[in-house]
């Protein structure tokens, strides 16, 4: 567990020292964005979503869903095409989808994807446990998903965050997404060592829930 930890850490601090050498934003003579405080908020909310219900699905469906037809298609089409369809039925007397537009179509493109993913982690249920009922399957899920969840978020957490830049662009809303490529175009060295820093954080909460549960 510590050589795993440490061999973490180190591939953390690389992209820390890669962000620290960066030259700065002077070279193209652009400032670094101010954060999207608001959209904190929507984007706590949706990754909460997404990490208890793509859960709750794969445990009420267990691993038949990794090769489930009908998910397959809900996972197929591209952001774009989610986002375009939230623009296409969003009410006009609503006004802009705004940020809580863009929680919708992020679920939607997300989680099936994510269901799939759960689902093809779990093991075979038969004949074991399926041979000693419904109750025992239940436990057998439960544990796995529970042993799965810290590493699922870690690994998809930055996928989710650089994912939903399509869908702020059409949206136009200042998400996350959208705040890590700037600073990333403007070689913002202070913005992006932030960035880093919270995501190592969440990676080594990751790493210590997996302890607590084995």
């Amino acid at each position: 567990m510590k050589t795993r930890i440490a061999m973490g850490l180190a591939i953390w601090g690389l992209g820390l020292g890669l962000a620290l050498g960066l030259p700065g934003s002077v070279w193209k003579q652009a400032a670094p964005p101010g954060f999207p405080w608001a959209a904190v908020g929507p984007t706590l909310l949706a990754i909460g979503a997404l990490s208890v219900l793509a859960p709750l699905l794969a445990w009420r469906g267990g691993p038949n869903l990794g090769s489930h037809r009908s998910l397959a298609l809900l996972e197929a089409p591209p952001d774009l095409l989610w986002a375009g369809l939230l623009l296409a039925l969003w009410p006009a007397l609503w006004g802009p989808p705004g940020l809580w537009g863009w929680l919708l179509a992020f679920l939607a493109a997300s989680l099936p994807g994510e269901v799939r993913w759960l689902a093809q982690a779990m093991p075979a249920e038969q004949p074991f446990p399926q041979a000693w009922g419904r109750a025992a399957v239940n436990r057998v899920r439960y544990r796995v998903l529970l042993r799965l969840w810290g590493r699922w978020t870690a690994a998809r957490l930055p996928v989710w965050l650089t994912a939903t830049l399509v869908l702020e662009r059409i949206l136009g809303v200042p998400g996350l997404g959208t705040d890590w490529m700037i600073r990333v175009s403007v070689r913002d060295r202070a913005g992006l060592t932030g960035w880093i820093l919270a995501l190592t954080l969440l990676w080594l909460l990751s790493q210590r829930a997996d302890q607590e549960v084995a």
